[in-house]
């Protein structure tokens, strides 16, 4: 008896996934609760376990995009593979079959498993290589056991169809191409891909034209010198880091400096809900990551009760869960204010976009050594720009003029972080 394997729940805002890979091939025997397949949401990517052991009878492709629900695969009754694994057993029933001869030597893997196909099916492999490169599967012969077109045959079919190319009516479709293409004789290339935007990617850009959309958003800047936080640091990283297992970085008293502010001007750290603002008396902060399939906002609870070291473990923590796409859901849920630093890439400046139902949102920058006045002096400091995106519908000017002084206040004097003065 099969088991249907379907799109699992995985909170109450999310319809849908996407199939992004498949860590089994059709055909394989797994074990339960073995990871089976890997299914990105619009908050997260997140494994598929099988239900149970058998054979794996894959439905969905890799890309598709799956409702709730939905029918991922199937695994069937079989056994484990026997000796070192390079061939299955099949189902109980044909276990006493008489053994039939050793299949020829380009027969695929999933053949060899002794897995029975109708002629002209492709292996997963195979149709991977025929989706992309837009190839009629009908007018190909397979060579695997009952004709199934392998891997081989698709490399093969597909390399004919290259070679035929030159020779053939360029379509409509194909018209652009041909065009590009010229400027070949120049020695140059003018390539283009397509690639269909993923999950996250989609919910990303549906959000943040919302909230331009949505939002009354207005930007203040002001600056920050640096100095006393950069010999803060060198006079106790050491220090630090032996106490704490963790580096003392800037974003542990910026972190600091917002949550004081907060507490000042809860505006700032409340959000519209309908017709109501809700004010919250506590600090979630979101932390603007970029991982390796878009920018996530993975989030530091209770932030406000937290010291520098505990911020900087949490920080360190999300920051390689991110990197490795292995946020869960509720790490990424809520959140009353965000925290972005476009320096780590160069932004000298820029205005950051809210993170909605946030209302506002502190962008930091790099640290530029500039000229400025102290005490009727020019001198050089390390200066920083930051800036305040905020919802000019909640927080108004004089509240968000006000946190980013009392920001900037707290990080030209980093003794008032700890004083809390």
């Amino acid at each position: 008896m099969s088991v249907e394997i379907k799109v699992p729940t995985v909170g109450e805002s999310i319809t849908e996934v996407t199939l992004s890979q498949w860590l089994k091939q059709d055909g394989d025997y797994v074990e339960m609760d073995e990871n089976i397949a890997e299914l990105e949401s619009d908050k997260a990517t997140f494994e598929l376990p099988a239900e149970k052991a058998g054979i794996l009878r894959i439905v969905a492709q890799e890309g598709d995009t799956l409702e709730i629900g939905a029918l991922v695969a199937t695994i069937e009754e079989g056994n484990a593979p026997a000796g070192s694994g390079d061939s299955a057993k099949t189902a109980p029933e044909k276990a006493s079959e008489t053994p039939k001869p050793e299949a020829k030597p380009e027969v695929t893997e999933a053949a060899d498993k002794g897995e029975t196909y109708a002629a002209g099916t492709a292996s997963p492999a195979a149709a991977k290589i025929l989706r992309e490169k837009d190839i009629d599967p009908a007018g190909i012969k397979g060579t695997g056991k009952d004709g199934r077109i392998t891997k081989e045959d698709a490399e093969k079919a597909e390399a004919q169809a290259s070679n035929a190319k030159p020779a053939e009516t360029a379509k409509p479709a194909e018209t652009a191409k041909s065009a590009a293409s010229v400027s070949e004789a120049s020695g140059g290339t003018r390539n283009e891909r397509r690639q269909k935007l993923s999950a996250l990617r989609k919910t990303i850009a549906k959000r943040l034209v919302a909230v331009k959309n949505e939002t009354a958003m207005l930007t203040t800047f002001n600056e920050v010198n640096m100095k006393p936080i950069m010999d803060l640091r060198a006079k106790y990283k050491e220090i630090f880091k032996e106490k704490h297992g963790v580096g003392l970085g800037f974003m542990s008293f910026f972190t600091k400096a917002v949550c004081t502010a907060l507490k000042e001007w809860p505006a700032v750290n409340a959000r519209i809900d309908g017709e109501e603002i809700v004010y919250s008396d506590f600090v979630d902060i979101s932390i603007a990551v970029s991982a390796p399939k878009g920018l996530v906002v993975p989030v530091i609870r209770n932030t406000d009760s937290l010291s520098l070291h505990e911020i900087e473990k949490a920080v360190v923590e999300l920051a390689t869960k991110a990197r490795d796409n292995k946020l869960t859901i509720e790490e990424m849920t809520g959140g009353t204010f965000t925290i972005t630093n476009g320096g780590v890439f160069g932004s000298m400046m820029s205005t950051p976009i809210i993170n909605a139902p946030q209302s506002a949102i502190l962008g930091m920058h790099n640290i530029i050594e500039r000229p400025v006045a102290e005490n009727g002096q020019v001198v050089i400091r390390p200066m920083m720009y930051i800036a305040l995106s905020y919802d000019h519908r909640i927080i108004d000017g004089r509240e968000s003029v006000s946190f980013l002084v009392r920001v900037k206040q707290l990080l030209e004097d980093p003794a008032r972080l700890l004083l809390e003065v």
